[in-house]
């Protein structure tokens, strides 16, 4: 078994004042603070997922804005993977299971944002291509929804997608039951 983390899309954009500000990010950023810092002791693999929006129509994440960069208290270091992304998935059109496969990774921990979007892509794929994972619920963001005029609210979008997620896809956990 080897282990490595993938923080996906921690970026300024879903914080207060950004472009589509999440409920609990920064709540959800300490916490994958916490996860970071483990995996910086324990000297394991770290890779950052950064969503650079593409479209044409695109309202947040554009190029080259403060937006769209890693929020700053989860700040790369040198020799952490930065993969930019384009689409939900963190494996799509990246170099992210090459990286994986060839550092002989098995096992993955996942914090990020948004769950109900980037998360359960990136989640769902990896245990397709099967990795073990472990998703770190309260090290996660997302946001109030609306469907055929009903709103749904964060806690109800986070709390039915980690648990679709917890009965095959992953293993979830708490950042204190991790850390400890």
């Amino acid at each position: 078994m080897k282990k490595a983390l993938i923080l996906i899309d921690i970026q300024n954009d879903y914080f207060e004042n950004g472009r589509n500000p999440l409920s609990g990010a920064l709540k959800a950023c300490e916490n994958a603070k916490l996860i970071l810092d483990k995996f910086r002791k324990e000297n394991l693999p770290i890779i950052h997922i950064q969503h650079i929006s593409t479209r044409p129509t695109a309202t947040f994440f554009i190029p080259q804005t403060e937006g769209a960069e890693i929020h700053s208290m989860l700040k790369p270091l040198n020799n952490e993977l930065v993969v930019v992304k384009h689409f939900p998935n963190s494996f799509r059109e990246t170099d992210l299971l090459l990286y994986l496969q060839s550092h002989n990774i098995t096992d993955l921990t996942i914090c990020g944002m948004m769950t109900h979007m980037c998360v359960d892509a990136t989640v769902r794929a990896a245990k397709d291509y099967g990795f073990d994972v472990c998703l770190i619920s309260d090290a996660c963001a997302t946001k109030d929804l609306e469907t055929n005029g009903v709103e749904v609210k964060a806690s109800e979008v986070q709390n039915s997608f980690i648990a679709a997620l917890s009965y095959f896809y992953a293993t979830i956990t708490t950042t204190n039951a991790f850390i400890n």
